[in-house]
């Protein structure tokens, strides 16, 4: 099960009227990403409110409209939050689980205000069954202490494992004990090694240390290492019941350290069966990490960018590309400003506005192409516009003298277009010798420039398709005779006709757009490529 699509309307919260869109194929795990009050977090709270309104989760008492409504309108209800799975609308999914009593997990919800800093059962008391979702955090600002009643369950789990198979209490909690450590020992260097006694007045968890023997009490542990337990433990004990849920996970990194973060998300992905999804919010640079290197397939980004206005206007969000571009971004409001870190192996020094606009941003509308271009192909290369031919080889001789230096491993490329002799022409024969006089850094696009790749009949013909539009073939090929040598940079205006173009669009944002159609199995990326990263 998996959402593909949400919208909260009518001034939900923060938002006036968003919706986030995942397209037809939905990934499993999806990473709200964004500074702090942009509205992650009341995301996950639209779910639980139109979840709410069919029997609530967790053990706090719903919030009313005063939480809800960003109007605070008396009549507001869960009808303002559409919520569209890919197996059908909430309530033929409550329908179909209430058959096995599971109606309740639907959702999996985990507040990021907990509090375990103590855990001393003295009495036994009857638990709830899990799939029953009573305990816990309702909304996202409850506070989601959940720790006593799993470790109940635990205690239970064992009881039954120790009934069902007529073993030894030993190897009963050795079982059960056995399978929970499996988790922990990725992300720590603790292991659980008793269950305590509530009836001996020793209901807590004990643990040790990999490399000591002394046994030491839940109580004992730091705040990062109970918020690691609480949270594994908690997705151990659901991982039969909640076999086809959606995971809501706000900030679950808090007091967690950078180092354990990465391998804690890896391990929640574990734990969590494959046919759920996973919904998390997170300013975690260890999450980010894993989302970067080990879950890129399987995981989608939506990235609340400054300036969106979204308490004001109707806005739809949809995955972000896996760009350095994006990810530069992403990593700075994880932490300020820490780009150094996901310093790309290869820069590449183009042709264009050189003058950077505020915080660093690329402002080149060359280099944007390129990034946009191989941002997938190509993932650790970053285009950077240098200005036109001649501060290109000065501002590129400065970056191979420094960064070199800096970063032993870096490749430097110096970028130009074919039309390099200040508006002579310049033939391929003229491109080989060039390439063949200076250093084997350099390359020269094989068109005359950019635009002579963007105005590729295939390319205007897959934007005219996507976008409904008709496409004037005929008249493409009166207009452009040589798409090699064409000067088509001043065409761009009757480019825009033949593809049906009638609607107000910028040059540079046209011509951005073209470059998404620029595609792997396309003769003209393959061409581009092997200019830019073969030299040929």
């Amino acid at each position: 099960m998996k959402i593909k699509k949400i919208r909260l309307k009518n001034g939900y919260k923060r938002f006036f009227d968003l919706t986030i869109d995942l397209g037809d194929s939905p990934k499993r795990i999806i990473v709200l990403v964004g500074p702090n009050g942009c509205g992650k977090s009341s995301i996950l709270d639209g779910m639980l409110f139109h979840a709410n309104a069919w029997g609530h989760i967790g053990s706090k008492a719903p919030k009313g409209f005063e939480y809800h409504s960003m109007n605070r309108q008396p009549n507001y209800d869960y009808t303002n939050v559409e919520i569209e799975f890919n197996t059908g609308s909430f309530e033929s999914l409550q329908s179909a689980k209430k058959k096995t009593g599971h109606e309740k997990t639907i959702f999996s919800f985990r507040s990021p205000y907990r509090y375990n800093s103590n855990l001393k059962v003295s009495e036994s008391k009857a638990t709830p069954e899990i799939k029953l979702n009573g305990y816990g955090a309702t909304s996202s600002s409850d506070l989601d202490d959940k720790m006593e009643d799993n470790y109940r369950r635990l205690n239970i789990k064992y009881t039954k494992y120790l009934n069902e198979t007529d073993c030894k209490p030993s190897e009963a909690r050795q079982k059960i004990i056995g399978d929970l450590n499996e988790s922990l020992k990725k992300c720590l260097d603790i292991e659980v090694s008793g269950l305590g006694d509530i009836e001996d007045s020793k209901g807590t968890i004990f643990f040790k240390k990999l490399d000591h023997f002394s046994e030491f009490e839940f109580n004992v542990l730091s705040s990062g290492e109970k918020e690691v337990v609480d949270i594994l433990l908690d997705l151990y004990l659901r991982k039969e019941e909640y076999s086809d849920t959606i995971f809501l996970l706000d900030e679950p990194e808090l007091h967690i350290n950078t180092s354990i973060q990465k391998n804690l998300l890896l391990e929640i992905n574990r734990l969590i069966g494959p046919d759920c999804q996973i919904w998390i919010t997170t300013h975690s640079i260890g999450f980010l990490r894993a989302l970067q290197e080990n879950l890129k397939d399987e995981s989608q980004i939506i990235l609340f960018k400054d300036g969106l206005n979204l308490a004001s206007e109707a806005q739809v969000l949809r995955p972000i590309k896996r760009s350095i571009l994006n990810w530069r971004e992403i990593f700075t409001i994880a932490l300020d400003d820490i780009s150094h870190l996901v310093s790309p192996k290869r820069i590449v020094y183009c042709e264009g506005r050189g003058e950077p606009g505020k915080e660093g941003i690329e402002r080149g509308l060359d280099a944007i192409i390129y990034n946009n271009i191989f941002y997938e192909s190509h993932p650790d290369t970053y285009f950077v516009s240098s200005g036109g031919n001649t501060e290109l080889d000065q501002r590129s001789n400065v970056a191979i003298a420094i960064l070199s230096k800096v970063f032993s491993k870096i490749e430097i490329l110096v970028l130009k277009d074919r039309d390099m002799a200040s508006g002579k022409t310049t033939t391929q024969e003229d491109r080989e010798k060039y390439l063949s006089g200076n250093p084997s850094n350099h390359r020269v696009l094989k068109r005359l420039e950019i635009e002579n790749y963007l105005y590729d009949k295939s390319v205007l013909e897959g934007y005219s398709k996507f976008n409904g539009l008709s496409f004037d073939s005929d008249g493409y090929d009166a207009l452009v005779k040589e798409i090699f040598d064409d000067n088509l940079k001043d065409q761009t205006g009757a480019i825009k006709e033949l593809c049906g173009v009638t609607f107000s669009i910028s040059k540079e944002q046209f011509k951005t757009d073209l470059s998404d159609f620029i595609t792997r199995d396309m003769v003209v990326f393959k061409e581009l490529e092997e200019c830019i990263f073969f030299g040929r």
